[in-house]
């Protein structure tokens, strides 16, 4: 492993240099893995496998819209895509990537298929870690483990294909066979991270749920919305409104942090810009903070997770959900982001 300082506290990491392709394979080499589930994360990580020479299955629900994908993709029925339970019953390394709600249906079909010496994959550590609300508690036989790449499926997907790797956490639960470890980290090679860190599955959990609901989506649009909506009241036109509040920060400033992180931006802009957000900088952190500390404790008691089980296993969630993703897709502000996007020199 390679000991990295990461701000002055040193973390045990795994390269691919150090865990080589060849490696993952040598480890993989009798197993069969089979994806359980071909909607956010599974397609990326079935695909990514697949053409690093994994023999790889797919579990999927018939007569779906994620059966058809999967077959245009590329499984076959009955050669490489199968119902869930025969799937599971056939693999020796299930990679259970349903959604969480789904998870929990499912659960009682393919326990019974979990014998000894298999390994159950996760890549999300809510089923487990919430055990009293899903009732997910796997046999003492197999091992648990989780590889939780830091993106979506279809980041995952894109940069494998771009030659490049998205950095993911794993962890290991229960280590029934003696080879959870080798189990893990190969298969984490596999699907296309660039580097592993360990984690826990409830620390995985805990910082997932408050990265979705904080900065990475649910504060981060809070913001736009706050700031989008002021402009406008102040006599803004949409477009200058979308294009200072959203436009300029992920076609411009983020790619800067991304790149060589937030001083070097800092840095490389205007000496008004960088006053101005050292000076608001703190205002906006004081008044942030409470907001995250409660969503923190949400996630930790379980009230964030039953909330998501509740709502999430609804039977017209889908139909709710779409109704609240139009109410937002046709909002004046993202309406003015598909024009300011049409604008781009890449799309005329």
């Amino acid at each position: 492993m390679a000991k990295i300082n990461f701000g002055g506290t040193v973390e045990e990491v795994i390269m691919r240099e150090e865990f080589p392709l060849s490696k993952a394979q040598e480890v993989l080499k009798e197993e069969t893995v089979a994806v359980i589930g071909y909607g956010v994360q599974g397609p990326g990580q079935a695909l990514n496998m697949k053409e690093n020479g994994v023999n790889v299955i797919v579990g999927q629900r018939q007569n779906s819209a994620s059966w058809d994908k999967a077959v245009a993709d590329g499984f076959v029925p009955g050669e490489t895509l199968f119902p869930i339970e025969e799937a599971v019953q056939k693999g020796t390394i299930i990679c259970y990537l349903l959604s969480d709600a789904a998870q929990i249906a499912v659960w009682p079909q393919i326990k019974p298929y979990l014998t000894a010496g298999k390994a159950l994959y996760f890549s999300h550590g809510f089923g487990v870690t919430y055990k009293d609300r899903t009732n997910i508690i796997p046999p003492a036989d197999i091992d648990v483990i989780l590889v939780a790449p830091k993106g979506s499926g279809t980041s995952l997907r894109r940069l494998f294909l771009e030659g490049r790797g998205l950095n993911s956490s794993y962890a290991i639960h229960q280590d029934a066979t003696g080879r959870a470890k080798d189990r893990t980290i190969a298969l984490g090679i596999a699907v296309g991270s660039g580097y592993l860190f360990e984690t826990t599955f409830e620390k995985e959990v805990y910082s997932d749920l408050t990265g979705e609901r904080g900065s990475l989506m649910g504060a981060i649009q809070g913001l736009f919305e706050a700031q989008y909506s002021v402009l406008r009241e102040k006599g803004h036109t949409p477009s200058e409104a979308f294009n200072e509040t959203v436009e300029e920060l992920t076609q411009s400033l983020m790619p800067l942090v991304a790149e060589n992180g937030m001083d070097w931006m800092y840095a490389n802009c205007s000496t008004t810009a960088q006053r101005g957000a050292l000076d608001w900088k703190d205002k906006f952190r004081d008044a942030v903070r409470p907001v995250v500390e409660d969503l923190y404790e949400s996630v930790a008691t379980g009230e964030e997770a039953q909330r998501s089980i509740d709502t999430n296993s609804q039977p017209d969630y889908r139909i709710k959900l779409e109704a609240e993703l139009e109410e937002l897709r046709s909002s004046e502000m993202w309406q003015a982001g598909a024009a300011v996007r049409q604008l781009r020199p890449e799309n005329k």
